[in-house]
């Protein structure tokens, strides 16, 4: 944990009364230019402090920065946190984090995306101060077959993650998109990287991308996407604190992947079964009622020539009557 870190859970342990520049430093074993240097840093990256003559510093309330200081707090100890304040893609910053040898639970986050991304390079919408943007490496051992249950339980957590949060119910739409009230809140993209020679993974990448502050959408966006919190019902600090629900949730079902308790949660999450969908799926294109999930979390459904099928991967548009 840097100087920043310490001083900021310090500061956030004081509850808004004053520590003085001297306490700090004798706390951490620094001078005192030392810790204004690092208020200052603090104050950069959007934290609210107050400073007032012969009596120290004070963090007040308010800020929502999504900083590593920020993130650290809600984490813990033992996570690699790389936070940007704008990135082109945090899958691409951890991709990058994976090929320099980075530890399984490094996460990369900003607080915009000028390039993030979906399934099949579709572009996603990530404006600044308002969404939560990470992707988190993992390292299981797993083979390539086994990838995309990674995908499954992150679905899983995120709608687990959001309704701790919020109170409020989250839906899954297969394979990879968080649904609250009829409207996207979040996408989910896994990319991975096999060792040849065993066909097994070498690392994963989970990119999360969490609407989570009422913002205003593009127009082609009004009608699809929605997020978390409404206007007026956000919480204090609540990006840092999804962030660290998620992971949470994460790593525990990861951890737990041979055992797939992540699947019951999923299938009751999964609005599509009984649905009548649009299949696109390599060259099939037709139309299909949804039977259900197998133990792969492949959908299952039934074509008009009555045929059934295990989708792996591939779109499901809902049918309106």
């Amino acid at each position: 944990m840097g100087l920043e870190e310490k001083i900021l859970q310090k500061l956030d342990e004081a509850g808004g009364a004053y520590l003085s520049g001297e306490a700090l430093a004798a706390a951490f074993g620094v001078s005192r230019a030392a810790v204004w240097k690092a208020v200052c840093r603090l104050e950069k990256q959007g934290f609210t402090l107050s400073r007032v003559r012969n009596r120290g510093y004070a963090l007040l309330a308010g800020s929502d920065e999504l900083s590593a200081a920020e993130l650290g707090r809600f984490l813990g100890q033992g996570i690699g946190l790389h936070v940007r304040r704008e990135t082109r893609s945090t899958n691409d910053d951890a991709k990058a984090l994976a090929a320099a040898g980075a530890d399984a639970w490094t996460i990369a986050a900003a607080d915009t995306q000028t390039a993030g991304r979906g399934r099949y390079e579709r572009a996603f919408y990530s404006p600044p101060g308002s969404g939560l943007y990470m992707s988190v490496l993992l390292r299981p051992a797993l083979a390539a077959a086994e990838t995309g249950l990674l995908t499954v339980c992150a679905a899983v957590a995120v709608a687990e993650a959001i309704e701790e949060l919020s109170g409020k119910r989250a839906d899954i739409k297969w394979v990879n998109d968080i649904y609250m009230a009829g409207k996207k809140v979040c996408g989910i993209l896994t990319e991975a990287a096999f060792d040849v020679e065993s066909g097994r993974l070498s690392y994963a990448v989970v990119g999360i991308g969490v609407n989570v502050k009422h913002c205003s959408f593009p127009p082609e966006l009004c009608n699809i996407a929605g997020s978390v919190f409404a206007e007026g019902e956000y919480p204090p600090e609540g990006r840092a604190r999804l962030a660290a629900a998620i992971v949470g949730r994460l790593r525990y079902h990861v951890e737990h992947l041979a055992e797939r308790s992540f699947l019951e949660e999923y299938r009751r999450r999964c609005f599509l079964i009984g649905m009548r969908v649009h299949v696109s799926a390599g060259r099939t294109k037709a139309d299909a009622d949804v039977l259900g999930l197998d133990d792969n979390c492949f959908l299952i459904v039934r074509f008009d020539d009555g045929s059934v099928r295990s989708l792996s991967a591939g779109e499901v548009r809902i049918i309106l009557n």
